[in-house]
């Protein structure tokens, strides 16, 4: 519903809404933002007229700005009262879900906006779905030796509607991964939803908190923020969510604002991506015979799960570890491809076999459909596996169970016709979009053919903030001994950040040994929920935060974070995902590795300079600097102009 009454100005219905817009920005940042002691620069206002241009033409635009520029509020001005003019809220989807609560936070953007503007701004969160709390998986750990603490300290934060038949009235959401920020991500995941849980005939789906949150966040009129990722699992599973009857993910959004918007194309990969496990279709087809079924059927589905147990140990020992990567490299062999054709025929005979039995009403119809569409999604998934064809495979193993994973390698012609073929307003926001300002790699791989763009620098005074160090050493201890130098040079206050866990938990050995290092606090990404830690970094200075996903995003302003250890330069692993992106290069290290490391790169220096007050160390402790001049004067050209690399 349009909200003319809660525009920030008073709209004219004979004049266009977007020039009345104009002029009231205008205001803002001459008038309002000044008086209210807002740091107000020339970039931020640029930026925030060439936005206009997106939701006046209803464009993707592709707003390249750098740190400091004031990226959040000048998109959060248009977005907030085109999403009142139009009466659908705007969706920000932000690089992962630690950077969600970055932009809600009490200091941020949205509340200082809210506060100087006088706007009731309705803000609701859209967290991916493995983002809350599972009630059954938990009741599974009840009586296990091993993990009973944590079901108990879970089990006693629970609502008491969970369990008792109360009135609709008294729910409330809840189950949300904050709050459990006691909880390591290895704990979790022992309690939180996953893409194997089927909710659809879970007793407890009325009173799920993750239902009740998505009921809370439908009704937003302003904003919604989510992840990149969610929002694509929200565009690919949009119409199979219809046909079932059930609501989307997300409601119909005013405009989308995509915040770091060069990891859109990663994100849209991992959510079209089909992930095939032993057990869950075991768990399904075992289900299934606890009907009436007939007894031919009966065998053929024992025939299935033998040939799929087969078919995974198979898998299972072709596998290779890849170093700095969580997913294994699968190598395909032709006795694979020949299981895989059995596999398909009898998955086909067990169709043919169920629709029959359909037609005699032995089997409830609701659990009928979820094995159809599931052996569906496998003859679908076997099919892209075996044509090789624009297809990326890997495996996965976690808590012993192997997943098979199949994934597209190019994308831009289901995000043409998904995501940009609508008349729609999408904003790409980052300071790293474009090469030496052309968009066109970008706007090609998400499949966006006509589109605006700019580029805005950084306002900032590097020469005088920010110092750049690359320490020169040989051995492990070297480096260990570089990296507690530039600690002490700012006594904490330092963000470390890590390529894989394998680097994390390296360092973290030694922090939490060597004696050199027991004057200083570390946080370690992985022991508690990301976001508070990150808040406890803020909070308590002369902390150290080390991590392997804020290399995007993180936004602390002041002394709490003073320098940046880069422990070793960003390249991609040598995952079956990037060795997808290298077979479609001619030179697969200047066009896929060097690019990625090097616009990673920026990202994570970009962290330290947050406003033009901040000053601090930039140290890259990778010893390819010291023996590859030409790497060296790579790194040296994506600095700050003003900025030199101080050896050490």
């Amino acid at each position: 519903m349009q909200s003319f009454e809660k525009l920030p100005f008073t709209y004219d219905r004979n004049k266009p809404f977007i020039e009345q817009l104009g002029d009231w920005v205008g205001d803002v940042f001459y008038d309002i933002l000044p008086e209210a002691g807002f740091e107000i620069r020339d970039e931020q206002i640029f930026m925030a007229y060439q936005l206009e241009r997106s939701f006046l033409e209803k464009k993707p635009i592709f707003a390249e700005a750098g740190v400091g520029t004031g990226k959040t509020i000048a998109y959060l001005l248009y977005a907030i009262c085109y999403a009142r003019y139009v009466g659908k809220p705007a969706i920000i989807a932000c690089a992962d879900e630690a950077l969600i609560e970055q932009l809600v936070k009490p200091e941020g953007d949205i509340a200082k906006l809210s506060e100087v503007l006088q706007l009731n701004i309705d803000v609701r969160l859209a967290k991916a779905q493995d983002q809350y709390l599972c009630v059954q998986k938990l009741e599974r750990l009840k009586d296990d030796d091993e993990k009973v603490m944590v079901y108990e300290s879970v089990s006693d934060t629970l609502p008491s509607f969970v369990y008792n038949n109360v009135a609709m009235q008294e729910f409330h959401f809840y189950g949300d991964r904050k709050t459990y920020s006691e909880l390591s991500n290895e704990e979790w995941s022992n309690v939180n939803w996953d893409a194997f849980q089927d909710c659809s005939v879970c007793e407890k789906r009325h009173r799920c908190g993750m239902t009740l949150t998505r009921e809370h966040y439908r009704k937003a009129t302003d904003l919604i923020v989510c992840s990149q990722d969610f929002y694509m699992e929200h565009i690919w599973t949009y119409e199979s969510r219809k046909r079932k009857g059930q609501l989307p993910f997300l409601p119909e959004a005013s405009s989308v604002i995509f915040d770091e918007g060069h990891l859109l194309e990663i994100a849209a990969q991992k959510a079209l991506a089909y992930h095939i496990r032993h057990d869950l279709l075991e768990e399904i087809l075992v289900r299934l015979l606890e009907n009436d079924v007939r007894e031919e059927v009966a065998f053929l589905v024992e025939d299935i799960i033998s040939r799929s147990l087969y078919l995974f140990q198979l898998i299972d020992s072709s596998t290779t570890n890849i170093k700095g990567s969580s997913r294994y490299e699968l190598t395909i062999t032709s006795e694979m491809i020949d299981e895989i054709k059995q596999f398909k025929t009898l998955l086909g005979e067990l169709e043919d076999a169920l629709v029959f039995e359909s037609e005699l009403y032995t089997i409830e119809e609701y659990q009928l459909k979820i094995v159809e569409e599931h052996l569906d999604m496998l003859q679908y998934a076997l099919r892209l596996f075996e044509a090789k064809t624009n297809v990326i495979t890997w495996v996965t193993k976690d808590d012993g169970v192997t997943t098979l994973v199949i994934m597209p390698n190019l994308v831009e012609n289901v995000l043409q016709e998904k995501v940009f073929s609508k008349n729609t307003p999408f904003i790409f926001s980052s300071a790293t979009l474009s090469t030496n300002g052309d968009f066109s790699y970008l706007a090609a791989s998400l499949g966006i053919r006509d589109y605006l763009s700019f580029t805005v620098a950084s306002p900032f005074n590097y020469k005088e903030h920010m110092k750049v160090e690359v320490p020169e050493f040989n051995k492990a201890v070297d480096k260990q001994a570089a990296v507690l130098n530039v600690i002490k040079q700012t006594e904490g206050r330092s963000l470390l950040l890590f390529n894989d866990y394998e680097e994390l938990q390296t360092f973290k050995e030694v922090a939490l040994s060597e004696l050199e290092f027991k004057d200083y606090k570390f946080l370690f990404e992985g022991d508690q929920e990301l976001s508070s830690i990150v808040k406890a970094f803020q909070n308590e200075e002369k902390t150290c935060l080390c991590a392997v996903h804020l290399w995007e995003g993180l936004d602390i302003p002041g002394p709490s974070l003073s320098s940046v250890i880069i422990w070793s330069l960003p390249f991609p692993p040598k995952d079956p995902v990037f060795n997808g992106k290298r077979k479609n290069t001619v030179d697969p290290y200047e066009e896929v590795d060097l690019p990625y490391m090097l616009l990673r790169l920026r990202q994570g220096i970009g962290r330290l300079i947050r406003t033009s007050s901040d000053k601090g160390i930039v140290a890259i402790v990778d010893e390819r600097l010291s023996g590859d001049a030409k790497l060296y004067e790579q790194v040296s050209a994506v600095l700050p102009k003003e900025v030199s690399i101080v050896r050490t």
